[in-house]
């Protein structure tokens, strides 16, 4: 709501709440700020002043005499990914809670411009925080150095701050479903290759693998989109397998369409299992079984963790979330 204007129009400036209590522009400023070199009776006496005149500084102002912008970059790989959505989401609700605003920027995949971005957003906003960056480890290491304050989602470096999803064991968690069906014949649908997510999947099924000599996971190469899904239908069907994991929901989504329109009987025919338990997940025909990523609470959590930068505090220790399988019934028993 504006402020009232006073008796001769005008709205009411730092000016009339300096004459009011009868200190320098300087003293509301740090008064009303919490600079805690005002003593505490002026502090008082300011506020008493602003509240008299019913004045609120503007946010802009105010980002002036924190030397802040009240502003965090957020670069995302996918913003068309609903899982980095959720966590946009989960972020963004906490910081405005906080009084800060989020400034979202989509590197499309790419390396280098998730390079660009994450240097630019950073020189225009009083941190950044990376999710699920697709940059090489070394890389990572040298950016997030000159990038402070910054806190990674999904990614490590060294002493940085970091909130992730337990990609591997929520995978191990699907296999052993799989398994438990009776599956001997497994497909994985693979994501993006630089993806750290993907890797930890990869790890996740050669442990597997090595600790069930009598089940066999093949690697199909693919992608992170309904497309990729849909595209990879003719390979999954060729492999012979009962069963398919996909990177993600929106992969599982694109390989469920495709294959029973073909004709195949999911669950009958071939299992199909997602990963993150987007919105669509439960709402497919049938519905998908997935791994529920807790995509708000890393949003949010990885706020914590700037919010504990940008007020002096020491970085927190690492924190990992276990995503939860959610068995639904787009898988079954293995075909005898």
């Amino acid at each position: 709501m504006p402020r009232p204007p006073r008796a001769d129009g005008a709205r009411v400036t730092i000016a009339d709440v300096a004459a009011r209590a009868g200190v320098s522009l300087s003293t509301v400023s740090r008064a009303l700020n919490g600079n805690p070199t005002v003593d505490p009776a002026l502090a008082e006496k300011v506020r008493d002043a602003a509240t008299a005149l019913d004045y609120t500084a503007s946010p802009v102002a105010r980002s002036l005499v924190l030397g802040r912008t009240q502003t965090v970059a957020v670069v995302v790989p996918d913003l068309g990914n609903p899982t980095f959505q959720a966590i946009l989401r989960g972020l963004s609700r906490a910081a405005a809670a906080d009084d800060y605003h989020v400034l979202v920027a989509d590197s499309a995949e790419s390396v280098a411009e998730e390079r660009v971005l994450a240097t630019a957003t950073r020189r225009r906003t009083d941190g950044v925080i990376l999710c699920s960056p697709r940059l090489p480890q070394d890389e990572l290491d040298r950016l997030v150095g000159g990038l402070t304050p910054a806190v990674l989602i999904n990614r490590s470096s060294g002493d940085v701050p970091s909130v992730r999803a337990d990609y591997r064991s929520a995978l191990t968690a699907e296999l052993e479903h799989l398994y438990g069906q009776g599956h001997r014949r497994i497909v994985y649908l693979a994501g993006v290759a630089r993806s750290v997510a993907n890797a930890a999947r990869l790890e996740a099924i050669a442990e597997f693998a090595a600790g069930h000599a009598d089940a066999v996971v093949t690697e199909i190469p693919c992608g992170v989109d309904f497309e990729a899904g849909a595209a990879a239908g003719p390979a999954v069907r060729a492999s012979g397998a009962t069963a398919a994991l996909a990177f993600n929901d929106l992969v599982a989504m694109g390989l469920l369409s495709a294959v029973q329109a073909d004709g195949c009987r999911v669950p009958a025919d071939l299992s199909i299992v997602g990963f993150d338990d987007i919105p669509f997940a439960r709402y497919t025909s049938p519905p998908l079984t997935t791994a529920a990523v807790p995509a708000n609470e890393l949003g949010a959590e990885a706020w914590a963790r700037m919010r504990g930068l940008l007020e002096g505090a020491e970085p927190g220790h690492p924190l990992s979330l276990l995503p939860q399988l959610t068995v639904r019934g787009s898988t079954g028993p293995a075909p005898v």
